[in-house]
């Protein structure tokens, strides 16, 4: 498992998380910015999870593709 934090805060919206890997990045319904699927959360909290190995590819690739670096794996 890889553990996950997003810096949600610093978050601009852009998806890009969610089109790299929508089954475990959504964004959120309220504030719009990028959170963890609630199948992965840690402790019920938004910004962070830890991921199956069946995902680690697709959230280390959103994690790098991410535009202002705001999700932080490891």
């Amino acid at each position: 498992m890889v553990n996950v934090r997003i810096n949600r805060d610093e978050c601009v919206s852009c998806g890009t998380c969610v089109d790299t890997c929508p089954a475990f990045f959504e964004l959120g319904g309220d504030d719009t910015r990028s959170q963890v699927c609630e199948a992965y959360r840690k402790e019920g909290r938004l910004e962070e999870g830890e991921a199956p190995p069946d995902l680690e590819a697709c959230v280390t690739e959103a994690a790098d593709l991410c535009p202002v670096q705001v999700i932080f794996t490891g």
